[in-house]
Protein backbone atom coordinates (compact mmCIF):
# COMPACT_ATOMS: atom_id res chain seq x y z
CA UNK A 1 0.00 0.00 0.00
CA UNK A 2 2.76 2.11 0.69
CA UNK A 3 3.39 2.69 -3.27
CA UNK A 4 -0.19 4.08 -3.74
CA UNK A 5 -0.26 6.25 -0.90
CA UNK A 6 3.12 8.06 -2.75
CA UNK A 7 0.68 8.66 -5.64
CA UNK A 8 -2.06 9.88 -3.51
CA UNK A 9 -5.79 11.31 -4.48
CA UNK A 10 -6.89 14.47 -5.38
CA UNK A 11 -7.94 16.34 -2.13
CA UNK A 12 -11.51 16.40 -1.78
CA UNK A 13 -13.32 19.90 -3.41
CA UNK A 14 -10.01 20.89 -5.27
CA UNK A 15 -12.58 21.66 -7.81
CA UNK A 16 -13.90 24.20 -6.40
CA UNK A 17 -11.08 25.88 -6.03
CA UNK A 18 -11.23 28.08 -9.14
CA UNK A 19 -7.95 28.16 -10.87
CA UNK A 20 -6.29 25.14 -8.94
CA UNK A 21 -4.89 22.19 -11.26
CA UNK A 22 -6.14 18.61 -9.89
CA UNK A 23 -3.44 16.85 -8.22
CA UNK A 24 -4.29 13.81 -9.98
CA UNK A 25 -5.32 13.90 -13.67
CA UNK A 26 -8.11 11.30 -14.73
CA UNK A 27 -6.33 8.34 -16.79
CA UNK A 28 -9.58 7.62 -19.21
CA UNK A 29 -12.94 8.21 -19.83
CA UNK A 30 -13.90 4.99 -20.21
CA UNK A 31 -13.79 1.79 -18.44
CA UNK A 32 -11.16 -1.16 -19.40
CA UNK A 33 -11.66 -4.92 -19.02
CA UNK A 34 -9.97 -8.18 -19.55
CA UNK A 35 -11.86 -7.77 -23.29
CA UNK A 36 -11.22 -4.22 -23.48
CA UNK A 37 -7.64 -3.89 -21.83
CA UNK A 38 -6.04 -0.85 -21.23
CA UNK A 39 -3.02 -1.17 -24.62
CA UNK A 40 0.48 -0.62 -22.68
CA UNK A 41 3.95 -0.79 -24.81
CA UNK A 42 6.88 -1.19 -22.77
CA UNK A 43 9.56 0.15 -25.14
CA UNK A 44 13.44 -0.77 -23.93
CA UNK A 45 16.32 0.86 -25.10
CA UNK A 46 18.28 -2.36 -25.17
CA UNK A 47 17.46 -5.89 -24.57
CA UNK A 48 15.76 -8.12 -22.59
CA UNK A 49 18.88 -10.97 -20.62
CA UNK A 50 20.15 -7.58 -18.66
CA UNK A 51 19.31 -9.74 -15.54
CA UNK A 52 18.56 -6.13 -14.41
CA UNK A 53 16.69 -3.08 -14.93
CA UNK A 54 14.99 -4.24 -18.12
CA UNK A 55 13.89 -7.97 -16.84
CA UNK A 56 12.54 -6.44 -13.52
CA UNK A 57 10.00 -4.11 -15.72
CA UNK A 58 9.26 -6.87 -18.12
CA UNK A 59 8.88 -8.79 -14.84
CA UNK A 60 6.27 -6.06 -13.66
CA UNK A 61 4.22 -6.18 -17.26
CA UNK A 62 4.11 -9.97 -16.46
CA UNK A 63 2.18 -8.98 -12.87
CA UNK A 64 0.37 -6.67 -14.64
CA UNK A 65 -1.26 -8.18 -16.90
CA UNK A 66 -2.08 -10.89 -14.23
CA UNK A 67 -3.30 -8.49 -12.08
CA UNK A 68 -5.17 -5.44 -14.41
CA UNK A 69 -6.95 -5.49 -17.03
CA UNK A 70 -4.19 -4.31 -19.80
CA UNK A 71 -2.68 -6.02 -22.18
CA UNK A 72 1.11 -5.00 -22.28
CA UNK A 73 3.25 -5.42 -25.85
CA UNK A 74 7.30 -5.33 -24.84
CA UNK A 75 9.70 -3.44 -27.81
CA UNK A 76 13.16 -4.06 -27.75
CA UNK A 77 14.88 -1.85 -29.03
CA UNK A 78 18.77 -2.63 -28.95
CA UNK A 79 21.56 -0.47 -28.36
CA UNK A 80 21.82 1.43 -31.28
CA UNK A 81 21.20 4.94 -30.15
CA UNK A 82 20.22 6.23 -33.60
CA UNK A 83 16.88 3.89 -33.03
CA UNK A 84 15.72 4.95 -30.10
CA UNK A 85 13.70 7.95 -31.19
CA UNK A 86 12.19 6.42 -34.01
CA UNK A 87 11.44 3.46 -32.12
CA UNK A 88 9.45 5.40 -29.79
CA UNK A 89 7.73 7.51 -31.65
CA UNK A 90 6.75 4.29 -33.70
CA UNK A 91 5.25 3.01 -30.30
CA UNK A 92 3.15 6.10 -29.94
CA UNK A 93 2.04 6.33 -33.46
CA UNK A 94 0.68 2.84 -32.89
CA UNK A 95 -2.58 3.17 -30.94
CA UNK A 96 -1.30 2.25 -27.29
CA UNK A 97 -2.80 4.12 -24.26
CA UNK A 98 0.42 3.78 -22.45
CA UNK A 99 3.97 4.32 -23.61
CA UNK A 100 6.74 3.36 -21.12
CA UNK A 101 10.12 3.72 -21.29
CA UNK A 102 13.07 4.98 -18.70
CA UNK A 103 15.76 6.19 -17.67
CA UNK A 104 17.66 9.20 -18.82
CA UNK A 105 18.60 8.33 -21.93
CA UNK A 106 14.65 8.41 -23.25
CA UNK A 107 13.33 11.44 -21.26
CA UNK A 108 14.05 13.81 -24.17
CA UNK A 109 12.59 12.03 -26.23
CA UNK A 110 9.62 11.66 -24.11
CA UNK A 111 9.35 15.11 -23.69
CA UNK A 112 9.57 15.78 -27.56
CA UNK A 113 6.15 13.02 -28.05
CA UNK A 114 4.23 14.12 -25.24
CA UNK A 115 2.67 17.27 -26.78
CA UNK A 116 2.29 15.17 -30.03
CA UNK A 117 0.35 13.01 -28.69
CA UNK A 118 -1.81 14.44 -25.94
CA UNK A 119 -4.02 11.13 -25.55
CA UNK A 120 -1.51 9.13 -24.91
CA UNK A 121 0.13 8.28 -21.60
CA UNK A 122 3.83 8.13 -20.77
CA UNK A 123 5.43 6.90 -17.93
CA UNK A 124 9.11 7.50 -17.67
CA UNK A 125 10.74 5.91 -15.26
CA UNK A 126 13.80 6.35 -13.01
CA UNK A 127 14.06 9.63 -14.58
CA UNK A 128 11.51 12.76 -14.75
CA UNK A 129 11.35 15.96 -17.24
CA UNK A 130 11.65 19.21 -15.78
CA UNK A 131 7.84 19.96 -15.66
CA UNK A 132 8.20 23.07 -15.43
CA UNK A 133 10.30 23.58 -18.70
CA UNK A 134 8.10 20.96 -21.03
CA UNK A 135 4.38 20.15 -22.10
CA UNK A 136 4.36 17.45 -20.16
CA UNK A 137 0.99 17.12 -18.74
CA UNK A 138 0.56 13.72 -19.85
CA UNK A 139 3.63 12.43 -18.71
CA UNK A 140 4.29 10.79 -15.40
CA UNK A 141 7.76 10.89 -13.51
CA UNK A 142 9.09 7.84 -11.26
CA UNK A 143 12.19 7.87 -9.44
CA UNK A 144 13.63 6.29 -6.74
CA UNK A 145 16.07 7.10 -4.26
CA UNK A 146 18.03 4.11 -3.75
CA UNK A 147 20.76 5.80 -0.98
CA UNK A 148 19.07 4.42 2.16
CA UNK A 149 19.15 0.84 0.84
CA UNK A 150 22.73 0.90 -0.28
CA UNK A 151 23.72 2.59 3.23
CA UNK A 152 22.29 -1.35 4.20
CA UNK A 153 24.28 -3.34 1.55
CA UNK A 154 27.38 -1.13 2.26
CA UNK A 155 27.08 -2.01 6.06
CA UNK A 156 26.64 -6.04 5.56
CA UNK A 157 29.35 -5.72 2.79
CA UNK A 158 31.86 -3.97 5.06
CA UNK A 159 31.43 -6.27 7.93
CA UNK A 160 31.61 -9.26 6.27
CA UNK A 161 34.54 -8.17 4.10
CA UNK A 162 37.60 -9.97 5.47
CA UNK A 163 40.30 -7.57 4.07
CA UNK A 164 38.63 -4.23 4.85
CA UNK A 165 38.65 -3.45 1.13
CA UNK A 166 35.69 -3.08 -1.30
CA UNK A 167 34.99 -1.93 -4.63
CA UNK A 168 32.65 -0.62 -6.65
CA UNK A 169 32.19 0.04 -10.51
CA UNK A 170 29.29 2.78 -11.94
CA UNK A 171 28.13 2.19 -15.77
CA UNK A 172 28.18 6.12 -15.90
CA UNK A 173 28.04 9.26 -13.34
CA UNK A 174 24.65 10.33 -13.12
CA UNK A 175 22.53 10.98 -9.93
CA UNK A 176 20.63 7.57 -10.32
CA UNK A 177 23.34 5.65 -10.44
CA UNK A 178 25.52 7.55 -7.96
CA UNK A 179 22.93 7.34 -5.62
CA UNK A 180 23.37 3.91 -5.15
CA UNK A 181 27.22 4.61 -4.10
CA UNK A 182 26.26 7.58 -2.02
CA UNK A 183 24.40 5.21 0.43
CA UNK A 184 26.55 2.05 0.44
CA UNK A 185 29.67 4.46 1.10
CA UNK A 186 27.92 5.80 4.23
CA UNK A 187 26.88 2.40 5.51
CA UNK A 188 30.14 0.89 5.16
CA UNK A 189 32.50 3.20 7.29
CA UNK A 190 29.68 3.45 9.23
CA UNK A 191 30.37 -0.62 9.61
CA UNK A 192 34.24 -0.08 9.71
CA UNK A 193 35.53 3.44 9.96
CA UNK A 194 38.80 2.36 8.62
CA UNK A 195 37.35 0.58 5.40
CA UNK A 196 39.10 1.40 2.04
CA UNK A 197 36.49 1.47 -1.18
CA UNK A 198 37.93 1.10 -4.26
CA UNK A 199 35.64 3.02 -7.32
CA UNK A 200 35.77 3.05 -10.90
CA UNK A 201 33.45 4.57 -13.80
CA UNK A 202 33.06 1.98 -16.62
CA UNK A 203 31.75 4.77 -19.05
CA UNK A 204 29.00 2.24 -20.62
CA UNK A 205 25.84 0.02 -19.18
CA UNK A 206 26.67 -2.56 -21.46
CA UNK A 207 30.05 -3.69 -21.93
CA UNK A 208 30.50 -6.82 -19.80
CA UNK A 209 33.93 -7.25 -20.79
CA UNK A 210 35.06 -3.82 -19.58
CA UNK A 211 32.87 -4.67 -16.36
CA UNK A 212 34.79 -7.85 -15.56
CA UNK A 213 38.23 -6.12 -15.90
CA UNK A 214 37.74 -3.42 -13.55
CA UNK A 215 36.53 -5.98 -11.29
CA UNK A 216 39.39 -8.52 -11.76
CA UNK A 217 41.60 -4.67 -11.30
CA UNK A 218 39.89 -3.98 -7.61
CA UNK A 219 40.06 -7.93 -6.83
CA UNK A 220 43.90 -7.01 -7.39
CA UNK A 221 43.81 -4.51 -5.35
CA UNK A 222 42.57 -6.37 -2.54
CA UNK A 223 38.39 -6.15 -3.19
CA UNK A 224 36.67 -9.09 -1.08
CA UNK A 225 33.43 -7.99 -2.29
CA UNK A 226 32.34 -5.73 -5.34
CA UNK A 227 29.04 -3.54 -5.91
CA UNK A 228 28.57 -3.21 -9.93
CA UNK A 229 26.04 -0.27 -10.62
CA UNK A 230 26.57 -0.29 -14.32
CA UNK A 231 23.59 -2.87 -16.03
CA UNK A 232 24.89 -5.06 -18.59
CA UNK A 233 28.57 -3.74 -17.63
CA UNK A 234 28.23 -5.02 -14.39
CA UNK A 235 27.50 -8.62 -15.82
CA UNK A 236 31.31 -8.97 -16.01
CA UNK A 237 31.63 -7.49 -13.06
CA UNK A 238 29.99 -10.44 -11.03
CA UNK A 239 31.58 -13.27 -13.21
CA UNK A 240 34.77 -11.68 -12.47
CA UNK A 241 33.67 -12.11 -8.53
CA UNK A 242 32.29 -15.89 -9.34
CA UNK A 243 35.52 -16.51 -11.04
CA UNK A 244 38.11 -15.21 -7.83
CA UNK A 245 35.76 -16.83 -5.15
CA UNK A 246 34.69 -12.80 -4.24
CA UNK A 247 31.82 -11.92 -2.65
CA UNK A 248 28.80 -9.55 -4.69
CA UNK A 249 26.15 -7.03 -4.28
CA UNK A 250 23.76 -6.84 -7.09
CA UNK A 251 21.67 -4.15 -8.47
CA UNK A 252 17.71 -3.01 -9.17
CA UNK A 253 16.70 -6.25 -8.85
CA UNK A 254 17.56 -9.60 -6.88
CA UNK A 255 20.51 -10.84 -8.97
CA UNK A 256 21.14 -13.92 -7.08
CA UNK A 257 17.71 -15.34 -7.51
CA UNK A 258 17.74 -14.55 -11.12
CA UNK A 259 20.58 -16.27 -11.96
CA UNK A 260 19.82 -19.46 -9.45
CA UNK A 261 18.84 -21.60 -12.37
CA UNK A 262 20.81 -20.73 -15.11
CA UNK A 263 24.13 -19.80 -13.67
CA UNK A 264 23.75 -21.18 -9.53
CA UNK A 265 27.64 -20.72 -8.59
CA UNK A 266 27.09 -16.89 -10.13
CA UNK A 267 23.87 -16.78 -7.72
CA UNK A 268 26.00 -18.16 -4.63
CA UNK A 269 28.43 -14.94 -4.69
CA UNK A 270 25.72 -12.35 -4.55
CA UNK A 271 24.78 -12.38 -0.32
CA UNK A 272 22.40 -9.76 -1.70
CA UNK A 273 21.05 -7.08 -3.95
CA UNK A 274 19.68 -3.03 -3.68
CA UNK A 275 16.64 -3.29 -5.09
CA UNK A 276 15.15 -0.52 -7.12
CA UNK A 277 11.63 -2.19 -7.39
CA UNK A 278 10.75 -0.83 -11.13
CA UNK A 279 8.82 -3.63 -11.91
CA UNK A 280 6.31 -3.20 -8.97
CA UNK A 281 6.01 0.87 -9.22
CA UNK A 282 5.19 0.44 -13.01
CA UNK A 283 2.58 -1.50 -11.78
CA UNK A 284 1.22 1.02 -9.35
CA UNK A 285 1.69 3.44 -11.91
CA UNK A 286 -0.67 1.41 -13.84
CA UNK A 287 -3.04 0.86 -10.88
CA UNK A 288 -3.35 4.47 -10.44
CA UNK A 289 -3.69 5.56 -14.20
CA UNK A 290 -6.40 2.95 -14.75
CA UNK A 291 -7.87 4.84 -11.55
CA UNK A 292 -7.60 8.24 -12.19
CA UNK A 293 -5.05 8.81 -9.39
CA UNK A 294 -1.58 8.53 -10.68
CA UNK A 295 -0.26 12.31 -10.41
CA UNK A 296 0.60 12.92 -14.07
CA UNK A 297 2.11 16.06 -14.78
CA UNK A 298 4.72 15.88 -11.84
CA UNK A 299 7.58 13.30 -10.43
CA UNK A 300 7.32 10.99 -7.48
CA UNK A 301 10.44 10.13 -5.63
CA UNK A 302 9.71 7.08 -3.70
CA UNK A 303 12.12 5.43 -1.02
CA UNK A 304 12.88 2.83 1.48
CA UNK A 305 9.85 4.77 3.39
CA UNK A 306 7.66 4.11 0.51
CA UNK A 307 8.84 0.32 0.23
CA UNK A 308 10.22 1.30 -2.99
CA UNK A 309 13.30 -0.06 -2.49
CA UNK A 310 15.32 -1.96 -0.13
CA UNK A 311 17.72 -4.96 -0.03
CA UNK A 312 17.47 -8.64 -0.87
CA UNK A 313 17.34 -11.07 1.97
CA UNK A 314 17.03 -14.06 0.62
CA UNK A 315 18.30 -17.68 1.15
CA UNK A 316 21.48 -16.06 0.07
CA UNK A 317 21.75 -13.46 2.76
CA UNK A 318 20.98 -16.06 5.11
CA UNK A 319 23.62 -18.34 4.29
CA UNK A 320 26.38 -15.86 3.66
CA UNK A 321 25.79 -12.27 5.74
CA UNK A 322 26.25 -14.19 9.80
CA UNK A 323 22.49 -13.33 12.28
CA UNK A 324 24.13 -11.20 14.38
CA UNK A 325 25.11 -8.77 11.50
CA UNK A 326 21.96 -9.40 9.69
CA UNK A 327 20.37 -8.66 13.35
CA UNK A 328 22.02 -5.20 13.15
CA UNK A 329 20.89 -4.34 9.57
CA UNK A 330 17.23 -4.93 11.15
CA UNK A 331 17.78 -2.23 13.50
CA UNK A 332 19.53 0.23 11.22
CA UNK A 333 16.68 -0.10 8.48
CA UNK A 334 14.22 0.45 11.25
CA UNK A 335 16.04 3.68 12.18
CA UNK A 336 16.43 5.06 8.82
CA UNK A 337 12.58 4.66 8.54
CA UNK A 338 11.98 6.17 11.85
CA UNK A 339 14.82 8.97 10.61
CA UNK A 340 16.71 8.22 13.37
CA UNK A 341 19.55 7.89 10.86
CA UNK A 342 19.50 10.20 7.97
CA UNK A 343 21.03 8.87 4.89
CA UNK A 344 22.29 11.66 2.32
CA UNK A 345 20.96 10.81 -1.16
CA UNK A 346 22.32 12.28 -4.45
CA UNK A 347 18.14 12.59 -5.42
CA UNK A 348 16.63 15.63 -4.98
Amino acid sequence: MSFLQSFGKAAAGVALAAGMMTAAIPAFAQDYTKDNPLKVALVLHGTLGDKSFFDDAAEGMKTAEAELPVSVKIIELGYDRSKWQAGLADAADSGYDVIIAGTFDMTGYIVELAPEYPDVKFIDFDDAPDFSACECKNVLGVQYTTAAAGYLAGYAAAKISTSGVLGTILGMEFPTVTDFKTGFDQGAIAAKPDVTILNAVAGAFNDPAKGKEIALAQIGQGADVIFPIAGGTGIGSLQAVKDSGKLAVGVDSDQATIFAASDPAQADVIFTSVLKKVGASLVIALKGTLDGTAPYGSRQLLGIKDGAVGIAKNAYYEKLVPAEIRAEVEAIEAKIISGEIEVKTDMQ
